[in-house]
């Protein structure tokens, strides 16, 4: 698993543009690796705001490594710090903000980005359930990271009562949290009344701090990370890999599929301008299928499968072939208008300039497509051939907008 994600890091196909606009996701990957290496679990402690996920934290690690406030919204950045206790099994904490606080779209986002890229989530609530909890412990599941439920201030419950949540919680969670892991905690006990007698019998009242709650959580963190914990890292390295590959595929096609549209209408520019400004007959469809040929070899280099001349020229007859059997029709009018440049001696260039023009705009827009789509396919025309590739990419092109746009820009230029 670290092979492949060093594999991620160091692939140098990946665009400079790619990996800038994804830069966090890659910190990441470098962090995943640092805790495979040091084996590591990172638990994610997760629950909306004022459940006591910080002062639960705190109370496994035996100290105040997590802000705690009275304040909703306390934690507002996610947070991290070893377990002392468990350093030798590697588990490590993470804080994460609530999910709940108004105004706070972007920590809940953090948070779920948090829970995604840790290898155990402990669900912190501090009584039933609401809809808003519900849909987020569904949501949580869904990563497919094993998940702990944990009632919080237990201490304010009679054993009735808590036994009661317990079973009610566990009775949510059916299906997305085992019952053995539906548990309950006082991490920050409410502080407790002492009475004392003196010599004379009177009474004292002072109060004093509670100890935490918290052996029964810890102790069954401890057992998964001691049973299933490098398996666990592992996975969810690999669940996460797999997703930013996938992710880094789709930048890629996009950043690709941009440059590509740039290099297309670059030519389309050049070929309709020369293509209604020759007045020599028939020649200006020559001279467009050599810059077709040209612009072929270009996309090849986008995509990163470069073309020889030989095989661009080969590759523009086979789409041409295919769109005139599609629209004949549309490739006569361009002939015609081609001949009646030489039959007038060229004076007709202006009357049929913007025509002849936007039709050769269009003609290389429709075979820049199909030019992209034999690439992106690996040099081949798919299952159903070439001519039913080029027949859908005629079909989900807007022919009347291309041309609009196309006129508008020839005699913007022909202006000049």
């Amino acid at each position: 698993m670290a092979a492949s994600l060093r594999g991620l890091l160091d692939d140098p196909t990946i665009p400079g543009s790619v990996r800038e606009a994804m830069a966090a996701d890659f910190r990441r990957v470098e962090t995943m690796l640092d805790r495979l290496e040091r084996e590591e679990l990172h638990i994610a402690v997760f629950g909306r705001v004022s459940a006591g996920k910080s002062a639960l934290g705190n109370a496994l690690l035996g100290r105040d490594a997590f802000a705690v406030g009275v304040l909703h919204g306390t934690t507002t950045e996610a947070d991290a710090a070893r377990l002392d206790e468990a350093s030798s099994a590697g588990l490590v904490l993470i804080d994460t903000p609530g999910i709940n606080e108004l105004g706070g779209e972007a920590r809940e986002k953090l948070a779920f980005e948090v829970a995604e890229v840790s290898d155990l989530i402990v669900f912190v609530a501090d009584g039933d359930l609401t809809r808003e909890e519900r849909d987020a412990l569904r949501t949580l599941a869904a990563t497919r990271r094993p998940l702990l439920l944990v009632l919080n201030k237990a201490d304010r419950y009679s054993d009735e009562e808590r036994e009661g949540l317990l079973e009610q919680l566990r009775q949510h969670a059916a299906g997305l949290v085992r019952r053995e892991d539906v548990l309950a905690v006082a991490a920050r006990p409410s502080a407790r009344e002492v009475i004392e007698i003196d010599a004379h019998e009177r009474e004292k009242r002072t109060s004093e701090a509670a100890p935490a709650d918290v052996l029964a959580l810890k102790t069954r963190l401890l057992a998964i990370a001691e049973r299933e914990g490098k398996t666990l890292s592992a996975i969810n390295a690999g669940l996460f890999a797999g997703r930013l590959t996938d992710q880094v595929t789709g930048r890629v096609a996009a950043t690709r599929r941009d440059v590509a549209s740039g290099v297309i209408r670059q030519y389309c520019i050049a070929k309709s301008v020369a293509v209604a400004l020759n007045p020599v007959p028939v020649a200006d469809l020559l001279l467009a299928g050599g810059l077709d040929a040209a612009m072929v070899v270009q996309l090849g280099r986008v995509y990163g499968l470069p073309l020889t001349r030989g095989e661009s020229g080969r590759l523009v007859a086979v789409i041409t072939t295919q769109l005139a059997a599609l629209m004949g029709a549309v490739w006569g009018v361009q002939l015609v208008a081609s001949a009646l440049k030489g039959l007038s001696g060229g004076l007709s260039v202006v009357v049929t300039a913007a025509a002849q023009g936007a039709l050769g705009w269009y003609a290389t827009v429709l075979i820049g497509r199909a030019a992209e789509h034999y690439l992106i396919t690996g040099k081949s025309w798919g299952e159903h051939g070439a001519k039913r590739a080029v027949a859908d990419i005629v079909a989900s092109l807007d022919r009347d907008s291309i041309l609009r746009e196309a006129r508008e820009e020839i005699l913007r230029l022909l202006r000049k």
